[in-house]
This record gives structure tokens, sequence and C-alpha cells, in this order.
């Protein structure tokens, strides 16, 4: 006798179902990628002070023109909310209460990557690139480089930009966010 495994896809409303229920609750560390739960790594103090200094970067540099959201999810179609570390948001007034944000109101994302480098890139990049994500940055802590990815087609980024320490980067999908990296390293 031989079983199969049936594997159950979540939806975003169902998704949020289980956390109004309190089947998840806000310490669960967990986002829904392509209807599937995973379960997000430990968030140490190397990853909490370089997302904390990101946040302060970004919302110096572009003041009012964004909302800069930190650790928050975001919708990617009916199966997807995962949560980039930093995300720069098209300005609403209701500084989204209403709905989550959706790839229409989103100029760039940011993962940091301390312990999750593959993962973000290997789970998290493609479904972002499939969403149409115009720009995404991996934060390689281990090697303090800082990927960025743009103009995505058919699923995939066409540009990688590698941006070693000390270099500067400058982000391509809203004006005024330029650093050199060595202040974030």
């Amino acid at each position: 006798m031989t079983s199969t495994l049936t594997r159950k896809q979540f939806t975003v409303d169902d998704y949020a179902r289980m956390r109004e229920t309190g089947i998840l609750t806000e310490d669960d560390r967990v986002e829904l990628l392509d209807g599937e739960i995973y379960v997000m790594s430990p968030i140490g103090p190397v990853h909490v002070g370089l997302v904390n200094k990101l946040m302060k970067l970004c919302e110096k540099q572009v003041g009012d023109r964004a909302i800069i959201s930190v650790q928050n999810p975001i919708r990617l179609g009916r199966h997807g909310e995962p949560q980039p570390d930093i995300a720069v948001l098209n300005p609403r007034d209701d500084f989204y209460t209403q709905a989550l944000a959706t790839p229409d109101d989103i100029f760039l994302l940011v993962e940091v990557s301390d312990t999750t480098l593959e993962y973000d890139r290997e789970q998290k990049l493609p479904r972002y690139a499939h969403a149409h994500i115009s720009e995404v940055w991996i934060v390689d802590v281990g090697a303090q480089v800082i990927e960025q990815y743009s103009q995505p087609l058919q699923g995939v980024y066409t540009q990688l930009h590698k941006v070693l320490f000390g270099n500067r980067i400058t982000a391509n999908a809203i004006q005024g966010i330029s650093f050199t990296t060595d202040v974030l390293f």
C-alpha cells in the first residue's frame, strides 16, 4: 500500500483567517509564499542593527515621498504574503491600514541576509521578480556586499549589480536613496 502526501495550498484570505482566529499570532515568525507557510529564521542583533540603519538612511533620504515599512507583510497575488525587511512604498493617506501594499505600491524591497542568503535568493527573489517588483536589494552581511536586482522580465531579474564594501549604491526605482556601503557595515 502506498500513500500520497497531499499539501494544502493557502490563500492570503486563509492566512488572514488563521491570524484572526489565533491559529497564527504576531509572535509567529512566518510568511506565506506561493500558498505555503514558511517559518522565518530568528532575528539576531546584527540583523536588527542593519535593518534599523537602513530604515534610518531611507527615511532621511526620501522624507515624505515614500513610506518606509519595516518587516511588514506585502501582498503578492492570491497566494503570497512575504515580509521583506524594508519596503519603500508609495505614500498613501491610510498608511496601508486598509490593505497591504501590492507590487504597484512598491518602489524598493530590501532583504538583510545574515543567515538567510540562500532562502532570500532562491525563494523570495524569484517571487518578487514574478510579481514585477522593480527593484530588490539583498544585503549579504557576510560578504559586506549589496546585490541590487532590477528590470524583472518573465519571472527573473535581468540586471544584477553587486555593490562592494565602500562603494555607493543608488536606488533606481525612487530618487534620493543613495549611500556608500561603509555607513551600513
